[in-house]
């Protein structure tokens, strides 16, 4: 009798909005773990977007030690030399699970972007079917845009707020975090308005937005996700002055809240099943199976 076939692993993405719990329930930890292999994954901690790594490094010893990880290991990232070494590449290379802490995503793409460190991570989602897992500036690093700075008060106000090249994990969306205790989506707005080819993720403090590659998504925690959909607006951005705000008419905005989950539909003759085509349209980018770059 052969033997079964081994399951196929899509990845996952696990885009945490920063102040998640560690040291309680840890729902969303457990998640990262569980989907990273259980107890037994080689889970590898960077903290490269901190000025404080050991500190950092401390934190998530301790989480995911409670969690029962006994493979838990620290990539101190402190030069592009290093990101691009045999050493810390077999690192990423023998992960199940990836976690980039928080701190500054210009740091963070500073050390990493363009490395052969970079270059293993996307092998390790894209063909080994590891989870990669991001808090705050983890979390806004992944995309392929990324929001670099810019504080909005109010009202979205042009140029206000400016973009970088992310990693490149999820494209054409641009994430920001700690969103509802931040009051940022005037920002979000911001950046739709001015970049309508992208769509916009605002992801709560203590909530995550998994992503599974090909499959579907889920929201965990104790907040909720943000998406803002500009593809279908009206706009006056190019017309204005910088620092006025613009008229933006048909944004489309939608809620996921914690406990959401949605997947592709498997029946081609039934697209959405149900699912109203724009979340459609959203699920089929966020989970595309983009090559490796």
């Amino acid at each position: 009798m052969s033997e079964p076939a081994q399951q196929q692993k899509n990845g996952h993405l696990v885009i945490i909005g920063g102040h998640e719990d560690r040291k309680h329930d840890m729902e969303i930890l457990s998640r990262f773990v569980e989907l990273s292999g259980g107890k037994d994954a080689n889970i590898v901690v960077i903290t490269a977007a901190s000025t404080v790594p050991d500190d950092m490094w401390s934190m998530y010893d301790d989480a995911f030690g409670n969690l029962g990880v006994e493979r838990r290991s620290h990539l101190e990232l402190s030069s592009r030399q290093e990101a691009n070494s045999e050493e810390f590449v077999r690192q990423v290379a023998e992960a199940d699970g990836i976690f980039m802490t928080g701190g500054d995503q210009k740091r963070l793409l500073a050390l990493l972007g363009g490395t052969a460190l970079d270059a293993e991570m996307h092998i390790a989602l894209k063909t080994r079917g590891a989870t990669i897992g991001g808090t705050s500036a983890g979390a806004s690093a992944m995309s392929g845009h990324m929001l670099a700075q810019g504080r909005v008060e109010l009202h979205p106000e042009k140029g206000s707020v400016s973009l970088a090249a992310g990693l490149g994990l999820l494209q054409r969306v641009v994430i920001d975090q700690h969103f509802s205790e931040r009051q940022r989506l005037s920002r979000l707005l911001t950046v739709v308005a001015q970049n309508p080819y992208l769509q916009g993720i605002g992801i709560d403090e203590d909530t995550a937005l998994v992503v599974e590659r090909g499959v579907g998504i889920e929201v965990l925690g104790q907040g909720a996700v943000t998406i803002v959909d500009g593809r279908t607006m009206i706009t006056n951005v190019a017309d204005i002055k910088d620092r006025d705000t613009p008229e933006l008419i048909d944004v489309r905005l939608h809620l996921l809240p914690a406990g959401s989950s949605y997947r592709l539909p498997t029946d081609a003759t039934a697209p959405g099943k149900g699912l109203p085509l724009p979340l459609l349209d959203f699920l089929e980018h966020v989970t595309k199976r983009n090559p490796i770059q």
